[in-house]
């Protein structure tokens, strides 16, 4: 493209659009240097000298990218100091509308595609201001953006100290919202499956927050009396509650006494999750066979059949037995808390 040509034009971007529009489609226009900003470039160590040069050896350049309400450069700085290098007066411009935070996420994208490539030490400090500015975003959408791998992202995520844990989904590439903990959508579509044994999949799906597919999987299972989660999800969550794990320190945190509780029939209970088809998995039946003992409640027996010298070490066992109990039921809470 020369320099002053006039490209076909292109539908502009409302100014209204969410931060995945990457860049304003309006036409390409001719802009006074003079009125250029520098941007807020994604490179550390700003702009390479030589390969300014190098540009302006060039008889032609693509047109920069400049935020409109600005008139701050997001793509293209070392074509604007290459014409500034030339002597140039204007350069070809297109305008972006959209946020500060917008235009960052372009000039990342752009950068990582095309021109100069961007350090490693680039995408990876790009991806941890992507990830405070848009905390929602999946790992894979931010890799995306960036040109880093997902794992890389993760990392980065990981060693973020952004406060962000009360985010429950992630956006992904497709810009659809999913569970960031999967084995939470699935136990509450297993909820909603119990609840309303009528309700399409589509329901399901959008009640809990996970796929169609994900939906299906686990009516399948609820039908079947197979646990709603797979062995490996299954497996996480037993380690998220194991004492000194995250989820099971919820217990450490609090008063350490447990609360006095409500007065209930424990054999009514017991009965109707019995008679619930939802309890009728490989968890649901180990949890009843768990509560049944407390539901007899045949203490005094018990207690009059420990021999004298076993007598501390049971009880400590049972105190012990109780301080589980607690921080699962602390967990639920935390865990199905509205």
């Amino acid at each position: 493209m020369e320099i002053g040509r006039q490209p076909s034009v292109r539908p502009a971007l409302p100014a209204g659009r969410d931060d995945r529009d990457e860049e304003s489609r309006a036409a390409t226009v001719m802009v006074p240097v003079s009125e250029l900003l520098p941007s807020d470039s994604p490179r550390l160590r700003g702009e390479d000298a030589e390969h300014v040069r190098l540009l302006a050896e060039a008889d032609e350049w693509p047109p920069l990218l400049v935020r409109r309400s600005t008139m701050r450069v997001i793509d293209g700085m070392h074509r604007l100091r290459a014409a500034q290098l030339k002597g140039q007066s204007r350069v070809p411009v297109r305008f972006f509308d959209g946020t500060e935070e917008a235009a960052f996420v372009a000039a990342v994208k752009l950068n990582a595609e095309h021109g100069l490539p961007l350090s490693r030490a680039d995408r990876l400090g790009a991806a941890a201001r992507i990830i405070a500015s848009h905390p929602q975003w999946s790992d894979r959408r931010i890799a995306e953006t960036t040109g880093l791998g997902a794992s890389s992202v993760a990392s980065v995520r990981a060693r973020s100290t952004a406060p962000h844990e009360q985010l429950k989904n992630r956006v992904g590439r497709d810009g659809r919202a999913r569970p960031l903990d999967p084995a939470a959508g699935r136990l509450q579509a297993s909820r909603l499956i119990a609840a309303k044994p009528g309700s399409t999949l589509k329901e399901i799906a959008e009640q809990a927050g996970i796929s169609i597919a994900t939906a299906k999987d686990v009516r399948d299972r609820v039908r079947a009396g197979q646990d709603p989660l797979p062995r490996k999800q299954r497996d996480a969550v037993a380690h998220e509650a194991r004492p000194g794990s995250s989820a099971g320190a919820i217990g450490a945190r609090s008063s350490g006494r447990a609360p006095a509780p409500a007065s209930i029939d424990l054999s009514a209970v017991l009965e109707r999750m019995l008679r619930d088809p939802s309890m009728r998995t490989d968890t649901g039946r180990a949890l009843l066979q768990l509560l049944r003992p407390h539901a007899e409640g045949k203490w005094s027996q018990l207690a009059a059949g420990v021999p004298e010298h076993r007598a501390a070490t049971v009880a400590r066992a049972a105190k012990l037995c109780a301080e589980q109990w607690l921080r699962f039921a602390q967990q639920l809470e935390a865990v199905h808390a509205e």
